[in-house]
């Protein structure tokens, strides 16, 4: 255990045992020292990001046609990752080849999103850190673009998500290209609550996002998503939690709590805290560190002080913890997972996992925090940026 990590551990283990009152299951003294460690840990990348940020105009789907696209300029747009001519059949519909990416396949929507994902919340982590206008300003400029200004704003709903040549025009699966849109929202919650947008935007932003989730919560696809069993399930539910909290919908974080609990752990989660359907895949070790990071990320944002959803366990014994005790071995030594190889990038993970940052406050555990904080925060494989939607956890730190 390194000396930082266990002094700041100290302080926050005599916290917890002696402030008064509690905010989402740990005491306001708690919050504030922990918020305070993280921010010296993040303020260098934090702010070499931004400032280069600043350089860089928005840039919304609008700029980037889809030409096999069924929709319009404003659809978002992507095809599925996994799909490939078929070699007996070169010009008929494609085939899947599960775990390998199809480079000629159009992404141009989905990296203007992540892009969007990257910047806005550097932006707005910077504001938090330095109080420097430029950096809110920028940040509320990209906000405007993507979900105010009518000639380039992206329409509220994936119909044309990760569409198949030859097979669909789009589908429910392609709803999690969107989880990128998750830390943008805590940006905006964030920009918001510090008085950092204008009304017009504030407004705007929140109009689009409670459109999107109204599409997200009652369209075939969005509910056929939801009932999705593996990390679609999961990403489903972080975004509806995530559009909620930003709109202020209670019903729907209430129904997204529920899930949670009811519907989540019990279909997801193995006796031993696995997830038996992300380890059946081409990329076990991937697949399982995605979902432990959505689904901590859903417990963070879900929990309050009446419902703690890192601790909750079922009858037998299966809850979140479990699969943190299961996984966290084989983030701290990847050469014990006993499972196969991912068939691609296998050798680029683990990185900065924002879970094991939460789960550390949660379970009082310091070997998490201190494996966070020396975890790689800045991965560059495009393939893993895609998996690792949450980069700042700075804004997640709320009271």
């Amino acid at each position: 255990m390194c000396q930082l990590s266990r002094r700041r551990f100290l302080i926050l283990s005599s916290a917890a045992a002696t402030a008064p009152g509690t905010i989402i299951g740990f005491s306001r003294d708690v919050l504030l020292h922990s918020r305070a460690w993280v921010a010296e840990v993040e303020r260098p990348r934090v702010l070499r990001d931004a400032e280069v940020y600043l350089k860089m105009p928005p840039r919304t789907i609008v700029s980037a046609p889809a030409a096999r696209s069924a929709g319009g300029p404003h659809d978002y747009y992507s095809e599925g990752d996994y799909w490939w001519p078929d070699p007996k059949n070169p010009n008929g519909a494609y085939i899947r080849r599960d775990g390998e990416s199809n480079p000629a396949n159009f992404v141009a929507h989905r990296d203007l999103l992540i892009r969007l994902s990257i910047q806005v919340p550097a932006l707005a982590a910077a504001w938090m850190l330095t109080r420097r206008r430029e950096f809110a300003a920028h940040a509320a400029a990209h906000l405007r673009a993507w979900f105010v200004e009518p000639a380039i704003r992206m329409n509220p709903n994936l119909l044309y998500a990760q569409a198949i040549h030859g097979v669909d025009t789009g589908r429910s699966i392609g709803i999690i290209d969107t989880l990128h849109l998750v830390e943008v929202a805590q940006a905006a919650i964030v920009l918001t609550r510090d008085g950092a947008l204008e009304p017009a935007i504030r407004a705007g932003v929140q109009a689009w996002f409670a459109a999107y989730l109204n599409w997200l919560t009652t369209s075939d696809r969005g509910q056929e998503e939801r009932e999705a069993r593996n990390n679609h399930g999961s990403c489903w539910l972080l975004q509806a939690a995530a559009f909620a909290s930003l709109t202020n919908d209670d019903s729907v974080r209430s129904a997204c709590r529920e899930r949670f609990k009811k519907d989540i752990l019990s279909t997801q989660i193995a006796a031993d805290g696995s997830f038996p359907l992300e380890l059946a895949r081409t990329k076990p070790y991937s697949y399982s560190l995605f979902n432990l990071d959505v689904l901590g990320m859903s417990a963070h944002l879900l929990s309050n002080p009446a419902d703690c959803l890192w601790t909750l366990k079922l009858p037998d014994g299966r809850g979140l913890e479990k699969s943190f005790r299961f996984l966290v071995p084989y983030i701290a030594s990847k050469g014990a997972w006993p499972y196969r190889h991912d068939v691609e990038y296998f050798d680029a993970l683990p990185v900065r996992q924002p879970s094991l940052l939460f789960a550390g406050l949660a379970y009082r555990e310091d070997c998490y925090l201190d494996l966070w904080q020396h975890l790689n925060p800045d991965p560059q494989v495009q393939e893993i940026i895609r998996n690792h939607p949450i980069r700042q956890p700075l804004l997640w730190m709320q009271d």
